[in-house]
């Protein structure tokens, strides 16, 4: 009986497992798709912005965005179509890019042919009111695809916890009955059975409070054995998964960030440039116009500061120019606490790495801004024996509880875990923080 119960037990762990990974690939498929819509998306906008500009000024230089957005078409095109999750989504995709196709032939190609003829009528209202109709439509079925896209992934996401917690029930009373029959075994029974199984329910929740890197002692009993390993196996998992989920999820951010520079903060740039030239073109100083045109101009500066910064916040373009070291030092001369860098890196690494160190580097600066009253905040990048050393130290309050809520050393402790790093924080009250991270490095 107790040879049944273990086996029902990791039967179940290896379908909660398949099931798990099943979901892990419909997610990131479901975002892929996501992703790739999003960027069909920008390159209509791209194609209507550079044309709009083209049409206002007659200026071939205006054109640039639109004949790049023309060339990258059909290759994003394919990727959009061969993204879809459904059948549904695959026909709605090929609609979205017949509607793309057929806004660049039969409305935008047409309407820079005819601004280059100097046709008056390109910029009349009818071309408009025809160019603003298409976008519209276009971007409605755009929101309504990544709708449901969005739906399909809620859906499979509530599939799979409802599954798991399923499983997480079934092998709770699977260990509960092996418990109680284990209690009736001689004492060598005990030590062969019970204890491993008791080590495997701390692991679990060690697990559970987001250990990533427990690993269960393999034992010499058959079936703890196999639950050891498959344990040992869904850990490594789980930690596997953790990072590919932070790395795609820094992808994102470097992908928008420089989308927004080079997307939205561009057209902010040339809307700006045409505001000047229109006040230019304006004789009279004091005119209403005139002053709607400067604070129009102002207000658009403000836009890109605004933009600049934003961007910088979701990924600093500084980390891919300089690397970890170049961003950490911007980050320590934006610093509302004087902040020093010691940096001993002395090279370039891995992308998925100097982004994890940076924001760690930047949640410990801003938990000291934040928390510590610190007047000083000292940085140090070193690297030795494989590994990244990371610390930051101010000479704050000190006294920081490692689980206190709302620290933020849950984010910071995450970011450790995906990497198979460790971190700890040196805070004896009165006497500033220390928080000392460690992340192995691939040669």
């Amino acid at each position: 009986m107790l040879a049944l119960l273990i086996g029902v037990a990791f039967a179940v762990l290896l379908w909660a497992i398949d099931d798990a990974n099943d979901s892990t690939s419909a997610r990131r498929a479901s975002r892929t798709a996501l992703v790739e819509a999003g960027g069909m998306e920008q390159l209509l906008l791209d194609l209507e912005t550079g044309q709009r500009g083209f049409v206002i000024t007659a200026q071939e230089e205006f054109l640039q965005p639109w004949d790049e957005a023309r060339k990258e078409l059909p290759a994003e095109t394919r990727r959009f179509t061969e993204s879809t999750t459904s059948a549904h989504q695959r026909r709605a995709a090929a609609r979205i890019a017949r509607g793309v196709e057929s806004y660049v032939n039969d409305y935008s190609v047409p309407l820079v042919e005819a601004v280059r003829r100097g046709d008056p009528a390109a910029s009349g209202p009818a071309w408009t009111r025809e160019g603003k109709r298409r976008v519209d439509a276009l971007r409605a079925r755009f929101d309504r695809y990544m709708a449901d896209e969005r739906a399909q992934l809620a859906a499979r996401e509530d599939a799979a916890g409802a599954n798991g917690h399923r499983a997480v029930i079934a092998a709770g009373v699977g260990l509960a009955a092996s418990i109680a029959l284990v209690a009736a075994f001689t004492v060598l029974q005990h030590r062969a059975v019970v204890r491993p199984v008791r080590g495997a329910a701390a692991a679990a929740q060690r697990l559970a409070d987001g250990d990533t890197g427990v690993r269960i002692t393999p034992s010499k009993v058959a079936e703890i054995g196999a639950l050891g390993r498959s344990f040992n196996t869904m850990a490594a998992s789980l930690q596997d998964s953790r990072r590919r989920i932070m790395e795609s999820v820094e992808e994102v951010h470097r992908r928008t960030a420089r989308d927004l520079h080079d997307g939205a903060q561009q057209r902010l740039v040339s809307l700006m440039i045409g505001l000047r030239l229109a006040r230019e073109m304006v004789p009279d100083e004091d005119s209403p116009v005139t002053e709607l045109l400067e604070d129009s101009i102002a207000n658009a500066q403000t836009a890109i500061d605004e933009l600049r910064e934003l961007a910088r916040g979701i990924y600093p373009l500084s980390l891919t120019v300089k690397g970890l070291a170049g961003a950490v030092e911007d980050l320590a001369s934006r610093c509302p606490i004087p902040a020093v860098l010691d940096d001993k890196c002395g090279r370039r690494l891995a992308s998925a790495v100097e982004s994890n160190a940076y924001f760690i580097v930047a949640e410990a600066v801003t938990n000291a801004v934040k928390h510590a009253q610190a007047s000083r905040i000292d940085i140090s990048l070193e690297l030795t024996d494989g590994a990244l050393d990371i610390r930051v130290t101010d000479d704050g309050v000190g006294g920081v509880a490692q689980a206190a809520p709302g620290s933020g050393l849950t984010g910071l402790r995450d970011r450790v875990a995906a990497f198979d790093g460790t971190l700890a924080i040196e805070s004896p009250a009165g006497e500033g923080t220390s928080v000392l991270v460690r992340i192995p490095v691939t040669p």
